[in-house]
């Protein structure tokens, strides 16, 4: 057994939405970025976290009783210190009723490489594989390079999902074990990318560049661009405008498969409120169908490449 751990939010099998085929996504803990919109705000954070699931709760309060560093209290429900709170787990082991989630888990390298061959037969059934996420996929990057080769060496298809926000060293730990990158360009213009993020677009759209320019030379190597649609925010004439210039003039049609416009999801909602945080987009809409059409129509003017442009994620529905 490895002694390299890594911390795992989540693994979720049999996905259709993070590349090609049937796959088992590994979201892994944090990320670089903080999205006013991200849809798994309880992966931003790189340490394990809990939270209470109210409709769950007995009342007992044993989770109360078992908390070490007093982060625990009652008002009608249980409230979670966050200050003190050191993601320890003892309340999710000792809760009845798992009302208590412990939020991230501690693998190890190898032995969560057996786990995800399990679902081998479905790769090869339908040209699929795993994919890591998170957070961010190059967070944990010694892990996830160690993770990466083991499934490449099983022959299994590895995707990685990224923001853009690595180092150098990071990326060439874990280029040689990935055969697709899902690459995210959010947002083109710097200030408002900073407003939405938390950080510059500089080091993500260069990153870019240089991983373009190195799948260049490996044949086996591609990336799929994805961009987040987001009302009032990403979801933008000029956005889209900019982005589809970017990946025609700086980007090649050789290494760049796919460019996905992922339509905002308004259903992680309840993930801020287990956490403690404020959605500033709770109340907002989904996108429609003319909408999402509208912004499909004006990359696919610009990319004019068929089969290229394509629109995921649910739309709101319009009564005619």
């Amino acid at each position: 057994m490895s002694e390299l751990k890594g911390i795992v939010l989540e693994i979720q099998r049999l996905s259709t939405e993070d590349g090609p085929g049937i796959r088992t996504t590994v979201f892994m803990k944090g990320c670089p970025l903080s999205c006013k919109w991200c849809h798994n705000p309880e992966s931003i954070n790189p340490k394990p976290q809990v939270q209470w699931i109210g409709s769950r709760c007995l009342g007992c309060k044993s989770c109360i009783q078992s908390c070490p560093e007093g982060a625990l209290s009652w008002d009608d429900k249980v409230v979670i210190d966050r200050n003190l709170c050191k993601g320890c787990g003892n309340c999710a082991k000792i809760c009845p009723s798992t009302a208590m989630e412990l939020l991230g888990k501690t693998w190890d390298v190898d032995k969560l490489t057996r786990e995800l061959l399990k679902d081998r037969v479905y790769f090869e059934k339908s040209g699929g594989g795993i994919t890591i996420s998170g957070g961010e996929g190059t967070y944990q990057s010694s892990f996830v390079a160690k993770l990466s080769d083991n499934l490449s060496k099983a022959k299994v298809h590895v995707a990685l999902d990224t923001c853009g926000f690595y180092s150098n060293q990071v990326i060439e730990k874990i280029f040689p074990f990935v055969d697709l990158f899902l690459y995210d360009i959010k947002e083109m213009d710097i200030l408002r990318h900073i407003e939405y993020t938390g950080q510059s677009n500089e080091l993500i759209l260069s990153n870019l560049i240089d991983l373009n320019n190195k799948c260049l030379n490996h044949s086996n190597k591609k990336i799929w661009i994805r961009t987040p649609l987001i009302p009032f925010m990403t979801a933008r004439e000029d956005n889209i405008i900019m982005i589809a210039k970017f990946i025609k003039d700086l980007l090649s049609f050789d290494v760049v498969e796919r460019w996905e416009l992922c339509l905002f999801n308004n259903l992680c909602k309840d993930k801020y409120k287990r956490l403690g945080i404020k959605w500033e987009l709770e109340d907002t809409d989904l996108i429609n169908e003319k909408e999402a059409d509208s912004f499909l129509n004006l990359a696919e003017s610009i990319i004019k490449k068929e089969d290229f442009v394509f629109v995921t994620g649910s739309k709101k529905l319009v009564e005619s």
